[in-house]
């Protein structure tokens, strides 16, 4: 036994330091489309790689909503025009006016998961935030087993029809003031899976949602910054949204 403990304290803490400072290990984030394009031409053959409409060509640029990323780098990777990439996880987005919670709730805050049709990969990536390298404890974060002692309700997936009242109940369940962040392209606008008879296409069509945290999936670094910024810790994110009138529109400041 105490060789292991001399080997636990010979090797130290492992936790990334984020927020306190950048976190530069390889394979943190898978990234997502960044770069501008020169050519009307170029910009009409890169949107129509884009299987979620994420990429659309506005003369000669390519208007960017990260809520419909799927990370299929398909306008990276595939010859011919490519995107500029960047590599960065700070997404979250407040998509209000306000933040969902006061200044007593920036060093403990309780959150509720709902998985609500999540395909998977969005909810593993939220559970790695437990484990010793993101370790959101450290930061004030706890799970709560049930909506009565919930401040933040996290949602994933794009919010099945068996999955629309569970998430309506949990909602009205969680005591004031309280406040939702979606993660994932599935719960931001329905990803793949879009709008249907059996999907709501995104949690803002039930909910209000607070903040958003794009990705398919999102990185654990890129869901603690959405909940670093639904407490007023850290900056939000610019999230631009869809094309409208061929500037974009900002959801966030």
């Amino acid at each position: 036994m105490s060789q292991w403990v001399l080997s636990g304290l010979r090797t130290g803490i492992k936790s990334t330091r984020y927020p306190r400072r950048p976190e530069t290990a390889p394979g943190v984030s898978p990234g997502l489309p960044a770069g501008a394009v020169t050519s009307a031409e170029e910009a009409a053959a890169l949107a129509s790689r884009c299987p979620t409409g994420a990429l659309t060509p506005q003369g000669q640029h390519v208007h960017i909503d990260p809520r419909r990323c799927v990370h299929c780098f398909r306008c990276a990777r595939d010859g011919g025009a490519e995107m500029g990439w960047e590599d960065g996880y700070e997404w979250g987005a407040l998509v209000r006016s306000a933040l969902p919670l006061g200044p007593a709730f920036r060093r403990s805050v309780h959150i509720r998961v709902v998985d609500a049709g999540d395909c998977g990969a969005c909810l593993h990536e939220v559970r790695q935030l437990n484990n010793p390298y993101y370790n959101m404890h450290r930061l004030g974060f706890f799970i709560s087993p049930t909506p009565r002692q919930a401040d933040l309700l996290l949602v994933v997936g794009p919010v099945t029809d068996p999955m629309r009242e569970p998430l309506l109940r949990t909602y009205e369940a969680m005591p004031e003031p309280k406040g939702v962040v979606a993660v994932g392209a599935c719960a931001l606008s329905g990803g793949v899976f879009g709008t249907s008879f059996v999907s709501a296409g995104g949690v803002a069509e039930v909910l209000p949602v607070d903040v958003e945290v794009p990705g398919n999936p999102p990185p654990p670094l890129a869901i603690l910054h959405g909940l670093l910024v639904a407490v007023g810790r850290r900056p939000s994110a610019s999230c631009p949204g869809p094309a409208s009138d061929g500037s974009g529109d900002g959801r966030a400041p």
